[in-house]
């Protein structure tokens, strides 16, 4: 009746983050292998820099600060709103040092896609355009790729994102 409770083995999403500096970036992977308290991975790995500069601006409060330094997998979509860069990444995490979450598959599809499909790109367009035509011309470009998403969840998400930051109408 109930599922079992899930376990480390290939072919399972997690979420891990690496030190960079002061912050931290965060890995979305797939398990390829497990050998003891080994674990290879294959995903991606994101460094936020629009929210890093943001905070060296002086322009965002405790969370976001809290969200490089402590970031986890419900809390990074806020760092995926900003500019970010993004690499292909694969690895062997040692789980005595490295974090290692499970996340299920359609969050991993929803943080995968999201990066994939350069949503942060979009929505910091509109976020740094001034009000008038081009931010209403970023606004529509934005709406459009969100009418042309295939996966319900990560359409669904976007709609969240965009609603609570004002750039919908």
């Amino acid at each position: 009746m109930f599922g079992k409770k899930p376990q480390l083995k290939e072919g399972v999403h997690i979420f891990s983050v690496k030190e960079n500096g002061d912050y931290k970036d965060f890995i979305f992977a797939t398990v390829t292998g497990v050998e003891g308290r080994k674990v290879g991975i294959s995903g991606v790995i994101v460094n936020p820099v629009g929210l890093k500069n943001k905070i060296e601006q002086g322009k965002t409060g405790e969370r976001s600060s809290e969200i490089l330094t402590n970031p986890t997998p419900d809390n990074v979509v806020l760092a995926l709103v900003y500019r970010i860069e993004h690499e292909n990444f694969a690895t062997v995490l040692d789980l005595d040092q490295d974090k290692c979450d499970l996340i299920p598959p359609k969050v991993y599809a929803m943080l995968d896609g999201w990066i994939r499909e350069s949503l942060p790109e979009f929505i910091n367009t509109v976020l740094s355009l001034p009000p008038g035509a081009e931010r209403d011309e970023a606004k529509r470009v934005l709406k459009n790729r969100m009418d042309t998403l295939i996966d319900k969840n990560l359409k669904r998400t976007l709609y969240s994102v965009c609603r609570s930051l004002k750039i919908l109408n």
